[in-house]
């Protein structure tokens, strides 16, 4: 079977290239039915052999909670009659990077061991663009294990200011 990015590829070139016009409002939706359709539960319902697809259409844009336009219900039509409802969080994460590639900017994943908030969270926002060189749509995720800190990845860069990071270093050079 083909992998998830091959099949995922040309919906979301497709879709890229039907929404030009209003890419934002294209992710408000598409990011919803993204999560919704990641649900194992949804996907063997949507597998099942016994469940027409507008049984899985109203489920999906029900349980998401989002208003589609035409163009998402013929978007989602498509996904649902092709059956790759699995490939439509590879979908959504590919839209993303075509569209970030068109306004020149790329995602930051900022795990901290706390919440960052506000000024805070502008005050990180720019420090990473710094960094990183681009302009980044940052996205926080606290994860405690870290003690205080945070840790930043963009693509596959990683930028570690964690005190768990630090204390790493700090055995490996007591150890060495």
């Amino acid at each position: 079977m083909a992998e998830l990015a091959t099949i995922a590829r040309p919906y979301a070139e497709a879709l890229f290239k039907a929404t030009a016009a209003d890419l934002a409002a294209t992710s408000a939706w598409l990011e919803p039915l993204a999560q919704v359709a990641a649900n194992a539960q949804l996907q063997e319902f949507a597998a099942n052999p016994n469940t027409k697809a507008a049984q899985v259409f109203d489920v999906l844009s029900t349980v998401a909670k989002v208003n589609l336009p035409e163009a998402g219900k013929n978007f989602l039509s498509t996904v649902i009659d092709n059956g790759r409802i699995n490939a439509l969080p590879e979908i959504a994460a590919q839209f993303r990077a075509l569209k970030n590639a068109k306004s020149g900017s790329a995602d930051a994943l900022v795990h901290s061991a706390f919440p960052i908030e506000g000024a805070a969270l502008a005050d990180v926002s720019a420090l990473l663009e710094k960094r990183f060189g681009r302009k980044l749509n940052v996205k926080v995720e606290i994860v405690p294990e870290l003690i205080g800190g945070m840790r930043a990845t963009v693509g596959d860069e990683v930028f570690d200011t964690s005190v768990k990071a630090r204390l790493e270093q700090m055995k490996t050079s007591l150890m060495a």
